[in-house]
């Protein structure tokens, strides 16, 4: 994959890697080692759905083994009719699956990222979304026997708390112990039309700040003790990266970060953003409320919320 171009999507990562196929194959069929992939259409929406096997797979697409399914969104920014019910249900749907929790589970949900700056808000706003009911069980079991136990927090950066995100949710897990974590971030995207319309969920966990260069401590099985499945949506495209794919696209020659000097730096975001991030916001925790609570349609969430 070339090292010219940041993303944090593995569908990107596959179309790197294919890119780089030799002349006179065919790259959209070649096989990626230790990789399984695949697309659907799903009324609206298409899914993709990547599985890293193994050592070769990782190598190829430079992520952890795992699952990674993918939905864009297309059909929600221009606002179709019921685009947004539907995209709750297929994302909600594609959740459960990642998931697979048993009715007895409890989830503790995880916001990353700084409310302050928007393109980086996606975790913090999609927790004002998330029905919390850990208290709510606790204090009255019978009325919310149907409810599934879920508890939420917004981590914050380290900038402004002195604490790593990953320090913060290891000691509320030891505290709440949850039976699985959500953690929801902002990506990076290397195409500026996947920007807050697509979103990537996977059972890999997370490592907050990679798309941007600012990796911090991992959110995973292993760092955490128990499954964390992460949500991310990419708010931003590295400058570098967008220049060499436009230069790509208007077939200029081949180009590096350091063709761009201090401008290759920049991080691009859209001018709608504000609006982009509340929306899709609303929608990831909509759908984190449906696939965690059995029977729960967008009209009792209204309700509740």
């Amino acid at each position: 994959m070339s090292s010219n171009i940041r993303t944090d999507l593995a569908l990107e990562a596959t179309e790197l890697w294919r890119e780089g196929v030799p002349a006179g194959a065919d790259s959209i069929s070649a096989p990626i080692p230790g990789v399984e992939s695949g697309e659907e259409q799903r009324g609206k929406f298409r899914v993709t759905t990547v599985k890293v096997l193994d050592e070769r797979g990782e190598q190829a697409l430079n992520k952890p083994r795992g699952s990674y399914v993918t939905v864009e969104l297309d059909a929600l920014i221009r606002r179709e009719e019921n685009a947004f019910p539907d995209a709750v249900a297929l994302v909600s749907e594609k959740l459960r699956e990642l998931m697979k929790m048993v009715k007895s589970d409890s989830c503790l949900v995880a916001g990353l990222g700084n409310e302050a700056i928007t393109p980086d808000a996606i975790g913090p706003q999609t927790i004002k979304s998330v029905l919390v009911t850990r208290h709510l069980k606790q204090t009255m079991a019978k009325e919310f026997e149907f409810f599934r136990e879920v508890s939420a927090t917004r981590s914050g950066v380290l900038g402004t708390t002195g604490v790593e995100s990953a320090e913060l949710i290891d000691a509320l897990a030891r505290m709440l112990r949850p039976s699985q974590i959500i953690a929801i971030d902002a990506l990076a995207s290397r195409k500026a039309e996947r920007l807050c319309r697509t979103v990537q969920m996977t059972d890999t966990g997370i490592v907050p700040g990679s798309g941007v260069g600012n990796h911090r401590a991992a959110l995973n099985s292993a760092t955490l003790g128990v499954p964390v499945i992460a949500i991310g949506v990419p708010t931003v495209v590295d400058a570098a990266t967008l220049a060499v794919e436009l230069a790509r696209q208007a077939g200029v020659g081949d180009l590096g970060e350091t063709d761009f000097g201090e401008a290759g730096r920049m991080i691009v975001t859209p001018r709608d953003i504000d609006s982009s991030v509340h929306d899709i916001a609303k929608l990831v925790g909509y759908a984190i409320d449906v696939a965690l609570h059995d029977g729960l349609t967008i009209e009792d969430i209204d309700m509740f919320l």
